[in-house]
């Protein structure tokens, strides 16, 4: 076990944020932290790191444990490079190693092995050694590439000084420290903000099978369906815990809901009975002993609370006026592009768009995703190309950052203002179905949240009753119960639906077509977004078999070539090279083995104490241990040259 609380509470003036906590994080185990905005996860996670303090309970934390911790303010040295900034995590290691190195010098310049001083350094050096050996010291380089290429770095020059990076280029990096420095416990608060698909699926394969424990703050449901195995969830101040991923706790909490719901509606049935019962038998003296026996039933009952009704949740119903033709859009070598030099992102884009498709469009940052969105309602110009909506086609745009809000207005007059036909408690209504209620409709759009601002922009879409509605990016600003509302809506709206957005689990659910825009044309796959996958998955695989047998037939080729080219006598010398180079590739095998399992022996032998408490032999073995691995380092390159003289 790494934490374990226990009844802890936590109050920031009259406001109760935390009730009667309990929770365990056990080794290896992974779990997802949710709740609406404002619930408590991040005081929670503050108390975890130490912080913040509780008000009162108890928390064990293992002595034992290291915590990593990402957080909004990523800690990096700004004025370091994206390679230094990596090597420090090893900083201790890199001590050991190049303590070693001088210590090498210092014993390479004493001629007598049996003296005292050095009997002391090579005790000294034997400590480093081992401890630079158990930390993997060898291997920091190559896991160093292997955590940078997987988040994205892989064509990032290493010497970029991090103060020159992105807002999202540092947040990748900082989540890069962190899987190098392994902690025990791993926080990741949101850490799927600013990452593409690829590096969302690499870091999701990572997760899975890192050694220690995780602890996953986050609102990408499909991430955290991929990644954790428990859900822990703050609901109005108190903590509950759910077994399996997130679609497994939407399954479990309504079953849990139901079932204490019934308990609660029986027990207060039997209370009802057992006090009538009283009422009716108290008084008559035949049965009052009886009576008297149900009175002190109930007052031993173990009263089940009512249930807490569930959170407030907002309503959206998308509506259409008129039914549009059966072709709604169709865009032909469209160009899209962006700013007064226009700058070319992607050509080439053709797409047929029909009534009542729901249609899904993904692809890298900085395609032109959202400049498309904008191209095909003439908002930016085009360069090239054809764009025609059908006949009939009324559209509702929802602009990823709703810039097209009037943010000087307050909530209620940027929706009435728009609709200056309907009454006000109409529009009153309408903003309360998105939960923007009393004092926040006079709010300025300026000063609410986000996630406000997102629910007026559903307000004005349901209010224009358009047949076709074009989202940007929709839900970056929900909670996870609004994410769910919009799904159910979107899935229940009658008309066009064509958006943009990152949100896999969005992705899975709603569209019935995703379309990947590339730098010079599209692909359109009939599916979701586990569809998507498969496909690309398998189109990557037989890409793979067309390398593959191309470099086949053209080795083939070759050796064709080298038949008719040159004479018999060449022919005869070269298979016969050919033999001696395999039957080398087979020995060099064989000594790599042996070299590996004498390694293995060694680092065995090392961990005895009859030999680290012998200095001399401790150096001997040390000595020996380094003469292997240089040997397998040789023995690789001469297999590496072989194989390629042979693939020739």
């Amino acid at each position: 076990m790494l934490i374990s609380i226990e009844k802890l509470n936590k109050s920031f003036g009259d406001d109760v944020i935390l009730k009667n906590i309990n929770l365990t994080i056990e080794e290896k185990c992974r779990y997802g932290l949710i709740g609406v905005n404002g619930a408590g996860k991040s005081t929670l996670l503050s108390i975890i790191v130490g912080a913040l303090s509780e008000d009162s309970g108890n928390i064990y934390k293992n002595p034992a444990m290291s915590i990593g911790y990402l957080k909004q303010n990523n800690g990096l040295e700004r004025t370091s490079t994206i390679y230094k900034e990596m090597r420090s995590v090893f900083s201790d290691v890199l001590s050991a190693e190049k303590k070693m190195r001088e210590l090498e010098v210092k014993m390479a310049e004493l001629t007598d092995h049996n003296s005292d001083e050095y009997k002391r350094i090579s005790a000294e050096y034997s400590k480093n050694q081992i401890f630079f050996e158990s930390c993997d010291g060898y291997n920091i380089d190559v896991k160093i590439k292997m955590i940078l290429n997987g988040m994205g770095f892989r064509d990032k020059d290493n010497d970029t000084v991090i103060s020159t990076l992105s807002g999202g280029e540092k947040t990748r990096l900082a989540i890069a420290r962190l899987l190098l420095e392994e902690p025990n416990l791993l926080i990741l608060d949101e850490p799927t903000n600013h990452l593409d698909f690829k590096t969302l699926n690499w870091l999701e394969d990572y997760l899975i099978s890192y050694s220690g424990a995780v602890l996953i703050v986050s609102h990408d449901r499909y991430f955290l369906d991929k990644t954790v195995d428990n859900i822990f969830e703050i609901e109005r101040g108190r903590l509950t815990s759910y077994k399996g991923n997130y679609s497994k706790y939407l399954v479990l909490k309504e079953q849990q809901r139901e079932r204490l719901e019934k308990e609660y509606e029986m027990q207060q049935i039997q209370i009802a009975q057992m006090q009538d019962y009283i009422d009716r038998n108290m008084a008559r003296a035949s049965t009052s002993a009886s009576a008297k026996s149900r009175v002190k039933a109930l007052e031993a009952m173990d009263i089940i609370e009512k249930p807490d009704g569930e959170l407030s949740k907002m309503r959206l119903k998308f509506e259409i006026k008129k039914q549009p033709y059966k072709d709604v859009l169709t865009v032909r070598n469209l160009d899209v592009c962006v700013g007064d030099e226009k700058k070319v992102l992607c050509r080439n884009l053709s797409l047929d768009v029909k009534r009542g498709e729901r249609i899904a469009i993904i692809g890298d940052n900085g395609i032109g995703k959202s400049s498309f969105l904008k191209t095909i309602q003439n908002l930016i110009p085009k360069l090239n190309g054809e764009i025609e909506w059908g006949k009939n086609c009324t559209i509702s745009y929802y602009e990823q950052e709703n810039l097209n809000l009037d943010y000087n207005k307050i909530a209620l007059d940027e929706l009435w203002d728009r609709f200056p036909d309907i009454s006000e408690s109409e529009i009153r209504r309408v903003l309360g179905n998105v939960l923007l209620t009393k004092d926040d409709v006079y709010k300025p759009v300026s000063v609410i949240s986000g996630g406000e601002r997102a629910k007026l922009a559903f307000c004005i879409i349901m209010l224009e009753k358009s047949n076709v509605i074009i989202l940007d990016e929709p839900t970056n600003h929900l909670d996870l119960p609004s994410k769910e509302v919009l799904e159910k809506a979107l899935l229940d709206y009658e008309g066009t639906l064509i958006f943009v957005s990152h949100d896999r689990y969005l992705l899975n659910k709603v569209p019935q077509k995703i379309i990947e825009i590339k730098r010079d044309g599209i692909d359109i796959y009939q599916g979701n977004y586990d569809y998507y996958k498969e496909r690309l998955a398998l189109k990557t695989a037989e890409n793979e078999q067309k390398i593959q047998a191309e470099k086949a037939l053209k080795n083939e080729n070759s050796a064709e070539e080298n038949k008719s080219g040159n004479s018999f006598y060449r022919s005869k010398e070269q298979r016969k090279l050919d033999t001696k180079h395999k039957l080398r590739l087979k020995e060099i095998e064989t000594l790599i083995s042996e070299r590996e399992a004498e390694i293995e022996a060694l680092e065995t032998e090392m961990t005895d104490e009859k030999i680290y408490s012998d200095y001399v032999l401790m150096n001997e073995k040390c000595q020996r241990l380094e003469a292997c691995k240089a040997e397998i380092d040789e023995l690789y390159e001469e297999w590496a040259l072989l194989d390629e003289e042979l693939n020739k």
